[in-house]
């Protein structure tokens, strides 16, 4: 999401710098099953050019017809449904009961440009901003944030007519995500409630053998050296880093680049005694006590587990409970640099 929110972005700026009209559509609620979540962005310019997507399909050609008709948000945002009827579904190739509310909002001239230049830098950066539209008037409001937010819209979605004093409010920027080393079984039970927990899931293994059996979906699959992988992927504060693999020849290569990262946790699997031993290994390694006093090993809380599942559970307690207490002490030390109201 956050390197669509980055593209999309970048070229609506593009657009806006040099003249041309063109619109950003943002999807503010979803029925049923919906090709696109809520967030999800696109935008297009009146010669036809698009980046983003919101439905895949049918969808984008109808709405970009619409706007280059001027039918709809020629001067101010506008709200549009698609799904809202079975002949809708059909047409529009939406999964049954699925709907989309799509928020367009028009940039005819560049009034918000320092605005959106101000995202999109801090998106490069993976930090987060908020977005605050008053639907009915187009005005904007552009603030740091300390952590990514999920999208709030207070309009009401059951009518196209957006009332006066509508907002929508948007955080860009990096959420959460867990890098897993391994993609064994305790790692596949671990994914599945990390991502119901809003973690973006990456899953490194060098074994393309074992990458190849995982069955979970929505997560992004690495097949590099674990070090190489942290390098590239995790070294930031929004990152956790956890060893699963039980082979101390994957485990410690990921560990060593890990505990030199941001990353806000590391941790790994293992025994008591086997964590010992680890310890030992990554002091040979040449990193320091400090480095390797940040290890959470063995990892989760000591609740007993003992298969995948429980272990899984163990983990995400653990990385809830420092994650909510990380997001109270950032929040209460955030002191926001700048707002742009445009």
């Amino acid at each position: 999401m956050e390197n669509a929110d980055y593209q999309v972005l970048s070229q609506l700026s593009q657009w806006i710098a040099a003249g041309e009209t063109c619109w950003l559509c943002t999807v503010v609620k979803t029925w049923g099953s919906s090709p696109r979540p809520v967030g999800s962005l696109l935008c297009c310019n009146s010669t036809g050019e698009m980046a983003g997507s919101l439905s895949g399909g049918c969808v984008e050609d109808d709405l970009l017809e619409k706007l280059r008709q001027g039918a709809l948000a020629r001067d101010k945002p506008a709200m549009l449904v698609y799904g809202a009827t079975d002949e809708d579904q059909v047409r529009f190739n939406l999964p049954c009961g699925g709907q989309l509310h799509i928020i367009i909002e028009p940039f005819i001239d560049q009034r918000h440009l320092q605005s959106l230049q101000l995202i999109i830098s801090r998106l490069a950066a993976r930090e987060c901003t908020e977005r605050l539209v008053d639907i009915s008037t187009g005005d904007m409001q552009v603030t740091e944030q300390p952590r990514f937010k999920h999208l709030t819209f207070d309009g009401d979605c059951s009518q196209t007519d957006v009332p006066e004093g509508t907002t929508l409010a948007q955080t860009y920027g990096p959420r959460y995500q867990l890098f897993l080393i391994g993609a064994g079984q305790v790692s596949m039970y671990v994914a599945n409630i990390a991502r119901t927990l809003d973690y973006q899931v990456l899953v490194c293994d060098p074994r393309p053998e074992v990458l190849a059996q995982w069955p979970v979906e929505g997560v992004q699959l690495i097949s590099e050296m674990p070090d190489d992988a942290v390098r590239r992927y995790a070294n930031d504060p929004f990152s956790a880093i956890i060893a699963l693999t039980h082979d101390p020849r994957i485990d410690d290569m990921g560990l060593m680049e890990a505990l030199k990262t941001e990353a806000f946790f590391v941790g790994a699997m293992g025994s008591t005694r086997t964590s010992a031993k680890r310890r030992e290994r990554l002091l040979q390694l040449e990193l320091t006590g400090a480095e390797i006093d940040r290890l959470h090993a063995p990892v989760g809380l000591p609740i007993g587990s003992k298969t995948p599942a429980e272990i899984a559970v163990a983990i995400l307690a653990q990385l809830t409970a420092l994650r909510n207490q990380r997001d109270q002490n950032v929040a209460a030390d955030f002191r926001p640099h700048l707002a742009i109201n445009q």
